[in-house]
């Protein structure tokens, strides 16, 4: 009698043990079948015309990415040729600079002024310089005029200032060091001394806008 209960048992286990295996792979094949519904959907959702045309937007993309870097290597390429000697043509610009100095010393000693060799010396000096100036001319390098302008401060540097009532104030007046352009390039501001007002003409400034005030 035990033995046919255990076996009843058993089967009973058994059955819906069979049970739920056919209850998981119909879940399975469900969620297969719904996987699959979805994938086809995401297929479906572009059409061939679709398609093509997100293709022609990529090409469309990767073709102005490949021109944004032709012009920045053409950028790069023209600034290496128009600047690349830049640093080189900053520190050339000592030569005239050392030449204009032995100029003065020369031009202030009291012992050559007035002589046939300091007029001679100073001759050569004056064709070094010239021919200075013409080979930096070719290579785009020019210089800054400076007296009489309004400073700028994208040209010049203000070292001083000079009291001067005939100019407006700001006015170079007086020029320390010559400044150079590279083409469109700020090779060397001009070291300038500009004009101003002396302070009695300051003072009446200041007194006649009082007045106007009462």
């Amino acid at each position: 009698m035990d033995k046919e209960q255990n076996t009843n048992s058993e089967n009973v286990n058994k059955e819906a043990d069979e049970l739920k295996a056919e209850e998981l792979s119909k879940e399975t094949q469900s969620d297969t079948s719904i996987n699959k519904e979805e994938v086809k959907e995401e297929i479906k959702e572009l059409t061939p015309e679709e398609k093509i045309k997100e293709l022609e937007d990529k090409v469309a993309r990767a073709f102005a990415e490949m021109e944004n870097q032709r012009r920045r290597f053409e950028k790069e390429k023209d600034d290496a040729f128009d600047y690349g000697g830049f640093s080189f043509a900053k520190e050339a610009l000592n030569l005239i600079d050392n030449l204009e100095r032995s100029k003065q010393v020369l031009e202030s000693d009291e012992i050559l002024k007035d002589t046939e060799t300091l007029k001679k010396t100073l001759e050569h000096f004056e064709i070094i310089n010239k021919d200075m100036v013409s080979i930096f001319s070719k290579n785009g390098i020019t210089a800054i005029i400076s007296i009489g302008k309004k400073l700028d401060p994208n040209q010049h540097q203000a070292m001083m200032e000079i009291d001067d009532d005939q100019k407006e104030p700001g006015t170079i007046v007086k020029e320390i060091q010559k400044g150079f352009m590279m083409k469109d390039r700020l090779l060397r501001p001009a070291l300038v001394a500009v004009s101003k007002k002396t302070k009695i003409d300051e003072e009446k400034s200041m007194e006649n806008k009082e007045n106007s005030g009462n």
